[in-house]
């Protein structure tokens, strides 16, 4: 009887195990939901993803930014659409500056922890996180829920041991802070990894010229 117990209460451990194994969602394609904080401003944002494609899109005052990259981070383009002024600019990286970001990209090593917490209905662990460049440390949060493929705002976190789900990144070399809501397996709309038409097309060294509502 007491073997007999033991073997049931061990075929649920091992149930129990293939259940948690199994229950981790892995997405190819999808929305992100989150919120993004910087120089004391949190606005939400989402990111749409597919394979190696990612955009985020997002309000700040009366413009409305998008990014996008693809091919691995090969293809950056920002987009600037500010009705009121009339400026719709698409800012598409060229070789020689894309290779100048990827200079100045942070430099992570990351040291997990044993301290877990759930956010926003995520099972995550803690991991420290250190730019060895600027020599800057940050704590982020990681889940192994889900996987999702290297994104515009996780790109910096492929070796973090889980997706990000509370995590600072650094965006032209200032800090974000980023807080995932929800993930889900959503389609994104047609045209999302594209540039509209309307829009001037220029170099992100033209973009960050511009001020002061000029075009």
């Amino acid at each position: 009887m007491k073997l007999k117990f033991l073997s049931v209460a061990f075929g649920i451990v091992l149930s129990a195990t293939a259940f948690t194994a199994s229950a981790q969602k892995a997405y190819t394609e999808g929305v992100v939901n989150y919120t993004a904080t910087a120089g004391g401003q949190t606005i939400d944002s989402q990111l749409f993803f597919k394979g190696d494609s990612s955009s985020t899109s997002g309000k700040r005052g009366p413009a409305t930014i998008k990014t996008i990259m693809a091919n691995g981070g090969d293809y950056l383009a920002i987009l600037v659409d500010v009705p009121i002024a009339n400026i719709k600019k698409a800012a598409i990286g060229t070789p020689a500056e894309l290779e100048s970001f990827k200079d100045s990209e942070p430099q992570f090593t990351f040291t997990p922890s044993t301290e877990t917490k759930v956010i926003n209905g995520f099972n995550c662990k803690k991991v420290a996180v250190k730019d060895t460049k600027s020599g800057q440390s940050y704590d982020a949060w990681v889940t192994n829920d889900v996987t999702v493929p290297v994104t515009i705002i996780t790109k910096y976190f492929a070796s973090a041991g889980g997706f990000p789900i509370q995590f600072t990144t650094l965006q032209m070399g200032q800090p974000l802070s980023i807080t995932v809501k929800s993930i889900t397996g959503d389609k994104a709309p047609a045209g999302t990894f594209s540039i509209p038409a309307g829009y001037d097309k220029i170099t992100i060294t033209d973009l960050s010229t511009l001020g002061g509502g000029q075009h």
